[in-house]
């Protein structure tokens, strides 16, 4: 069985971004571009390296590629959710877009990028689990150039009904350690590169300064994730309070109008005179 997540970008970046798996990361590309963007073979820009990862504080583990027919490529998995997180997907494409600047080429020969964002979380409004964004006409719906174009795949969408090789590589990158060679899916084992996927999971080793990072960013992804979890409980209670409040002012409005008296209103809410003026004040204080 798979014992290391390939939802961690580390992991993720080690087997798709590494040289003698090129051919996991263009069939991998394949299973979500159009058909005139399929690629046949790729050069990785920035091939996962093991020093540069151990000695990277911030370790970026996104991955840049470009096919030989010159397109460009950013491959990135994102584990925990991020406030504005469609801002940052387009600023990462536009840095490879503009990148391309630096050989000192003209803006005609500015070749299409394509950003893949795999997310482990929800970000978009939509129900479909792979969304894609291009630059259009939002009249007609032409499109003003074909260089941008953007794919979320959340993976939190994804129902488990495999029709295609796009659906087998999201249930791969789901259950992938609940697999081994000989349960893994006979729809997954139809694809040779999801194969070989799972069997470099399986087989892949860490140094030991690999591990120490590893372990360290496990923690930090869990303390993370708890994070997020308590400041959703911290405003789901504030959002029950503050509903909770909402609801006893409208009582209280309305017994007012009637011309209750306040002691009679208290009783209405069960509650004592001073909070009750508090309560008035806290709504009506704008």
């Amino acid at each position: 069985m798979c014992r290391l997540n390939p939802r961690i970008d580390f992991v993720f970046k080690k087997l798709f971004g590494a040289e003698e798996n090129k051919e996991l990361l263009i069939d991998f590309i394949n299973a979500f571009v159009s058909e005139e963007d399929k690629v046949r073979d790729i050069v990785l820009k920035n091939p996962y390296n093991e020093k540069e990862f151990i000695d990277d504080k911030l370790s970026i583990m996104d991955i840049k590629a470009q096919d030989i027919g010159g397109k460009w490529f950013n491959i990135e998995m994102q584990m925990i959710d991020q406030d504005y997180y469609a801002k940052r997907a387009l600023y990462y494409w536009s840095r490879l877009y503009v990148s391309q600047l630096s050989s000192g080429i003209n803006y005609d020969k500015l070749e299409k990028t394509i950003g893949i964002n795999i997310l482990n979380f929800n970000c978009l409004e939509e129900e479909e689990y792979h969304n894609v964004y291009k630059l259009t006409n939002i009249r007609s719906g032409k499109e003003l150039i074909k260089q941008l174009e953007i794919h979320f795949i959340e993976l939190e969408k994804y129902d488990e009904n495999i029709s295609n090789v796009m659906d087998r590589w999201v249930d791969f990158l789901k259950k992938a350690g609940e697999y081994t060679k000989e349960d893994m899916p006979s729809k997954l084992r139809e694809i040779p590169t999801i194969t070989k996927a799972l069997e470099v999971l399986e087989n892949m080793s860490l140094s030991e300064k690999e591990r120490e990072k590893f372990e360290a960013r496990l923690k930090w992804l869990r303390d993370e994730k708890s994070a997020l979890v308590s400041a959703e409980k911290r405003g789901l209670e504030r959002g029950l309070e503050k509903g909770a409040k909402q609801k006893t002012y409208s009582i209280i409005k309305n017994s007012m109008k009637k011309n209750l008296d306040i002691a009679d209103i208290c009783d209405i809410v069960e509650l004592s005179e001073e909070e009750v003026k508090q309560i008035i004040k806290e709504f009506e204080k704008d």
